[in-house]
């Protein structure tokens, strides 16, 4: 399972969570966010990143030339998509593409074939936010929504509940923000220890069950 950490706004904290174990890191290119990050800020950062750590810049209803600008400037290797966009929109991106989605209890689970990304990324409706909600949704749904394609499990991920969130879900990745920060855009570094070191004890509990199987 892959783990990516969103909301990046500084080096401390893109290195921690590199150093950590993160697969990916995000950076949010939305300025009415609290977490937003300017394409130099964000490009600065990621020239100093170690190798093999998968860098994400979300958008919400950015034109797509805004996008490929910011691609082309930060050098992202991906770019997820948190707004109302129609794949038609967006033929000219040429990295992999995460569509987001805002999941409340009218959520229809099979409307996310519709956009043929390359993973799908479930988040809560809250109105008037586009993520970092830091509430959970339903996780049935994400459940049932495994059979569409590679799942993201967003919405509310803590170190506290997100054992429960994986066995129960088994998402393709799991990406989390506002549940390990001090502050919005500030990481805190105690949770994110705390959030590995669940992660590390799951991935070890996996493992054990797959050898009392085979025994």
């Amino acid at each position: 399972m892959k783990v990516k950490i969103c909301g990046i706004t500084n080096l401390e904290d893109a290195l921690i969570a590199a150093y950590l174990g993160a697969d990916a890191l995000g950076f949010v290119f939305v300025k009415e966010s609290p977490r937003s990050i300017t394409p130099d800020a964000a490009r600065d950062i990621i020239s100093k990143l170690p190798p093999f750590i998968v860098t994400t810049g979300v958008f919400v209803n950015s034109p797509e030339e805004e996008i490929l600008s910011i691609i082309k400037q930060t050098r992202i290797q991906c770019v997820q998509l948190h707004g109302n966009e129609s794949p038609a929109e967006y033929s000219k991106i040429k990295v992999p593409v995460i569509k987001a989605f805002h999941v409340d209890e009218h959520f229809i689970v099979n409307t996310i074939v519709r956009y043929p990304a390359t993973a799908y990324l479930l988040d809560t409706y809250v109105k008037g936010k586009a993520g970092g909600t830091g509430k959970t949704f339903d996780w049935d749904i994400a459940v049932r929504a495994q059979a569409y394609g590679r799942i993201i499990l967003a919405g509310g991920l803590t170190p506290e509940n997100i054992g429960d969130a994986i066995r129960k879900v088994q998402p393709y990745a799991i990406d989390i923000s506002s549940g390990i920060e001090s502050s919005p855009g500030k990481k805190d570094k105690r949770k994110l220890q705390e959030l590995f070191t669940v992660l590390h004890y799951l991935e070890r509990e996996k493992s054990n069950m797959k050898e009392k199987v085979n025994d």
